[in-house]
């Protein structure tokens, strides 16, 4: 259950502003988030267009494009498309931990460089992939990069 709280000075008002920099950390904050919910979007449209498929999944294509009368369900039901889609989330979690105590000796802004530097590396090798472990490899390299920076992130609030 949510509780909402008011901060009140001794005359009954709130001597707060709203200043550049809480808009700009705020920003900051929500963009860590936005990372996971672009992630989940862009991977779903992906793992079911026809020339990925082909490309990095065949066996999956080949399921998808014999039967037409299973279930989506069952035509995706695949260990490495599973693995493929779930390793940025895996992999997110672990950095997570230690962005923590990286983040209070270095600072948040180094500590966001660090998670977008390792975000970069991961959408590079993504882009250049050619074949699928080196598409998951990059996958983690992304989970990498959003654990760290979403913590990094969001201790600005």
């Amino acid at each position: 259950m949510a509780v909402g709280l008011a901060i009140t000075s001794a005359d009954g008002q709130y001597n707060g502003r709203i200043t550049c920099f809480v808009l700009l950390s705020c920003m900051v904050a929500a963009t860590g988030g936005l990372i996971f919910g672009y992630d989940i979007g862009i991977s779903g449209g992906v793992t079911s267009m026809e020339p990925f498929l082909k490309k990095f999944f065949p066996e999956v294509f080949t399921k998808m494009k014999e039967d037409t009368k299973i279930s989506n369900y069952c035509k995706f039901d695949s260990q490495l498309l599973t693995s493929f889609t779930s390793s940025l989330y895996v992999a997110g979690l672990i950095p997570s931990f230690f962005a923590s105590p990286i983040t209070r000796a270095f600072g948040r802004k180094p500590s966001i460089l660090i998670g977008g530097a390792v975000f970069l590396t991961g959408a590079a090798l993504g882009g250049a992939a050619y074949n699928v472990y080196m598409l998951i490899f990059g996958r983690v390299f992304l989970g990498v990069g959003v654990g760290f920076g979403n913590q990094a992130s969001y201790t600005l609030c």
